[in-house]
């Protein structure tokens, strides 16, 4: 397949409740970034939880939320059970990194993030924290929603068919995706695919050793404040 033209890359993927640097960056490297919302939701898992670091160790914190049945709630269907939630997990925040080297300059950014969020609706939320963090961070890559489009069914196929409708070029996908994407039909589309490597990241001043990677973007805000995007590979030279 010849490939012609100006790139551009597309990145899929549901939504997750303050999501770790990883996820930034496919934001970053992304010219169309789609929320992938009317997906199945799946219990325990990083839609509406995410792990930061405490003197005891890794802890999650979990926005409640209400599930009916088993298999048919979507994502962007989801509603959250108990409105206090984000009081409770801005004080838990406080708690645990007050002593943080830029706790003081991030403060205010990161409380007001939690004292505005107002919906009911899990989805909306994630996008509340996602798309103001992608401003702290200078990241103005266009996000858009998979509700938007009228799609195929199979799940290649939808991911495709995304692509194709935004002129994409090339797909970008997490490592895991490896085990279930259809390969053959973005190619015979014209369509790249490619893999995120999420090793060589850049370690920072972090509180409570041992460093940890895999945790909510908020760490890192916390502890490098206004040069967290420097830890991210899409914006200082590193590669995807």
């Amino acid at each position: 397949m010849e490939y012609f033209g100006m790139n551009k890359n597309i990145v899929i993927t549901q939504s997750n409740y303050i999501p770790w640097k990883g996820f930034f960056d496919s934001i970053a490297l992304a010219d169309e970034f789609v929320v992938y919302d009317d997906m199945q939701y799946t219990k325990r898992d990083w839609r509406n939880r995410n792990l930061i670091k405490t003197p005891q160790g890794l802890r999650w914190i979990t926005i409640p939320v209400e599930v009916k049945g088993k298999y048919n709630q979507k994502i962007n269907e989801t509603k959250i059970s108990d409105r206090r939630w984000n009081k409770v997990h801005w004080s838990t925040l406080k708690q645990n990194y007050c002593k943080a080297k830029c706790y003081n300059d991030s403060r205010e950014f990161v409380e007001h993030l939690y004292m505005t969020v107002n919906s009911d609706y899990l989805t909306e939320v994630n996008l509340h924290f996602i798309t103001n963090i992608c401003k702290f961070l200078g990241i103005d890559t266009n996000i858009r929603l998979s509700s938007e489009f009228i799609l195929k069914q199979e799940r290649s196929e939808r991911l495709l068919d995304i692509c194709l409708k935004l002129d994409g070029t090339d797909y970008y996908s997490g490592p895991a995706a490896k085990s279930y994407i259809n390969e053959k039909i973005f190619v015979d589309a014209g369509v790249r695919v490619h893999y995120f490597d999420y090793s060589s990241y850049k370690h920072y001043e972090q509180l409570y050793p041992p460093f940890e990677h895999g945790v909510s973007i908020l760490d890192l805000i916390f502890n490098v404040g206004n040069q967290s995007i420097n830890y991210l590979k899409a914006k200082s030279g590193g590669d995807s």
